[in-house]
């Protein structure tokens, strides 16, 4: 059973996601909380599979709140829910170690095949939802380039591990290509481009491609076109 916990300052909309989470067999709701502060505290005492949280909320924000869980190490995993458009907060709550984001016009057996892949241990970014990311956050960012005087001694460390190869793959998953287009684009097989992708997550220490993505255009892999 995934024991889901709904972060939203409006009360209808949290009605809303009991509904929908309760009416599936394999889901259950644990708590719902109006802000960041009550996520953060019914996190540590729920423990939950995964938090379902917003954004825009009075008090703690929801990217605070995001980076406090993850920070303390415990096994939730956060599915942010954003409007997008609106939302220019999305990428800062990757950053701060959400799972995947989601929009809130989503169709409702979207999130929930969603929140079942974040607490699957996946995350819920398509690659078309990444470009978009990636266009809406990374042009205004400035251009960053491999010279280690501008890294960290943790990202040095970290891009020293990657092979050649996996730079490639990692530089095209950070443009929001599936595995299967950079087998194609790279002639390997799909599955050596799963290990490779595999690899890259546990060398440079991050738990899915979203987090990935982050650190490839953090340490100058990606650049915004």
């Amino acid at each position: 059973m995934t024991t889901v916990l709904v972060v939203d300052d409006q009360t209808l909309q949290r009605l809303g996601f009991r509904m929908l989470l309760e009416a599936q067999p394999d889901m259950t709701v644990v708590g719902e909380a109006a802000h960041g502060h009550d996520a953060v505290r019914m996190t540590a005492e729920l423990r939950p599979d995964v938090v379902l949280m917003d954004i825009r909320m009075p008090g703690l924000n929801g990217i605070e709140a995001t980076r406090r869980i993850s920070a303390s190490g415990g096994r939730s995993r956060v599915l942010v829910l954003t409007t997008f458009d609106l939302d220019e907060y999305a990428y800062e709550a990757l950053r701060a170690g959400a799972a995947g984001f989601f929009l809130k016009d989503a169709r409702p057996e979207e999130l929930v095949v969603g929140i079942r892949a974040v607490a699957a241990g996946d995350c819920v970014t398509s690659p078309s939802l990444t470009r978009r990311l990636i266009n809406a956050f990374t042009t205004s960012r400035p251009q960053q380039h491999l010279d280690p005087v501008h890294l960290s001694r943790e990202q040095q460390q970290q891009l020293a591990l990657l092979t050649e190869r996996e730079r490639e793959v990692l530089a095209a998953v950070a443009c929001g290509s599936s595995n299967a287009e950079i087998a194609a684009e790279l002639q390997l097989a799909e599955s050596t481009v799963k290990s490779h992708v595999s690899r890259i997550l546990a060398k440079i220490n991050v738990r899915d491609r979203v987090q990935a993505v982050i650190f490839a255009y953090d340490v100058g892999l990606a650049r915004p076109n």
